[in-house]
């Protein structure tokens, strides 16, 4: 069965998952989008709150037969987590999985620079940063995303999703300081059930929005300075 409740496409979804999290607005936020599907979803989320956007890579390390489940994820930084559980259940060996770790650490360091050029890590220090993405179903991803964002000493890190597995934001709600989502399914199946569209993002578009999201947050930036500079006049 169809869901009745789902999102018409990810700038939807975005919109929608914009809500719940206005009140960070006055927390002067950073929102940070999983590439690929999770930017267009950010986008919106930085654009209701006001806040800049930027990139967080992270690559599911797959099992060798199948690619599409994850035994894990590595992110930006260096930060690997592994599914000790899931390898030793499927007797996957140390060599296939370092195998897969090397070629996805690979590709996170062109990704970097594919989708950020030559801006450099935006600084998280002391920040609230708001981590976006289209769904999450084992959670793999985010959990190589915080070991990396913790080690930037963020003041909150809060983790943001459409749709998500209810036992798996449980289980994340432990290392985030929060977690926001619009749909928590029991029968969640797969990510791209809960959407009408769920076309894959390209690259080309996930550099066109953060470089977009870039001009907007400029221009408002502007557009704030000069009308502080009036009043105090």
């Amino acid at each position: 069965m169809i869901p009745s409740n789902r999102f018409r496409d990810r700038e939807d979804a975005g919109r929608r998952l914009s809500v719940p999290l206005l009140g960070y607005t006055s927390s002067n936020p950073i929102v940070l989008g999983l590439p690929r599907g999770g930017v267009p979803v950010a986008f919106e989320v930085a654009r209701a709150l006001g806040a800049p956007l930027d990139v967080w890579v992270v690559r599911k390390l797959g099992v060798p037969w199948q690619p599409e489940l994850a035994m894990g994820a590595v992110a930006e930084g260096g930060v690997v987590f592994l599914d000790d559980a899931l390898i030793a259940r499927l007797g996957i060996g140390p060599l296939e999985v370092e195998r897969e770790r090397e070629r996805k650490l690979l590709q996170v360091e062109q990704r970097v620079r594919q989708y950020r050029g030559d801006r450099p890590r935006p600084t998280l220090r002391d920040r609230t940063v708001i981590l976006v993405d289209d769904g999450i179903a084992t959670g793999s991803t985010a959990r190589a995303a915080v070991r990396a964002l913790r080690a930037e000493r963020p003041r909150e890190l809060v983790l943001a999703a459409p749709v998500a597995a209810p036992d798996t934001v449980a289980e994340l709600g432990a290392e985030f300081d929060r977690v926001v989502t619009v749909l928590t399914p029991v029968d969640l199946f797969a990510i791209g059930r809960w959407y009408d569209d769920f076309t894959q993002v390209p690259d080309d578009e996930v550099r066109r929005l953060v470089e977009r999201a870039a001009r907007e947050y400029a221009a408002a930036q502007r557009t704030s300075s000069k009308g502080v500079q009036h009043v105090s006049r």
